[in-house]
């Protein structure tokens, strides 16, 4: 009984700062789920520039790349299942439709997907917060990642699940987290040497970042996410101005 009141006690306190908006039910493969929407009267501060700048690259043989030296090894959550859903759609082929048969074997291929997704979206957050402990600004490269899902790798992409990590999970744990979030541009980032800001022109089979004249010699995508870093903290500069950069600019 103490539970209940407990819950309604919480309730009533919720209901006095939030106005229920909308209530959605949603249908999935492991059953259906409410959605509620509330509003309430707050002023969020944004998230300011602040600690250690951290830039990340992301491509296909690594997830991602930083410009701390880290690289994550992109995680292949289809391959473990690929098997399991190609014998069911195969099988999914010869049911009547319409037959309960039928209706059954796609509730199964949908909780695998429902795997699939749930899985990724696991992953996604822990490695976002892995990024926020040591980061107090986190730089990206602002892309379009639906084109990059039409070429010959997007199979590949759309199991990495990039734009959904870049343009959710990773800014959405970056706000709880007070990390400050920006996407900068991403024109020629893995063309320009991240030490002297030189143009080393190379194409998509060269790995190695090298350029004689500075000695600067790293991976193609940890030069990149460096070069990431370096535009994002440029464009704190360009914002606040010469004169405003000792709030942000030190080091945490």
């Amino acid at each position: 009984m103490s539970f209940n009141l407990g819950n309604q006690a919480a309730a009533a306190r919720v209901s006095e700062r939030f106005t229920l908006k909308q209530a959605r039910v949603v249908r999935k493969a492991s059953g259906y789920f409410v959605r509620l929407s509330f509003e309430a009267e707050v002023d969020i501060p944004a998230v300011m520039p602040h600690g250690h700048p951290l830039g990340i690259d992301v491509g296909l043989q690594y997830l991602l790349s930083t410009s701390n030296g880290e690289q994550v090894k992109r995680p292949r959550f289809f391959n473990p299942l690929h098997r399991k859903l190609k014998l069911l759609q195969r099988r999914l082929k010869k049911k009547q439709r319409g037959s309960a048969n039928r209706l059954q074997l796609n509730q199964r291929i949908a909780r695998v997907h429902q795997r699939l997704g749930d899985a990724r979206k696991d992953w996604h957050f822990k490695l976002a917060h892995h990024l926020c402990n040591s980061a107090g600004m986190i730089f990206v490269e602002d892309l379009d990642f639906r084109i990059m899902a039409k070429g010959m790798l997007g199979k590949h992409t759309l199991d990495a699940g990039f734009g959904q990590f870049v343009n959710q999970t990773l800014p959405w744990v970056c706000f709880k987290r007070d990390v400050y979030y920006a996407k900068v541009d991403a024109r020629g980032t893995s063309q320009e040497c991240p030490d002297c800001g030189t143009q080393v022109r190379k194409d998509l089979s060269v790995r190695l970042h090298q350029y004689l004249e500075c000695g600067s010699t790293k991976p193609r995508d940890i030069a990149a996410a460096q070069v990431i870093s370096t535009r994002g903290q440029r464009g704190i500069e360009n914002a606040c101005g010469d004169g405003k950069r000792g709030g942000w600019g030190h080091s945490a």
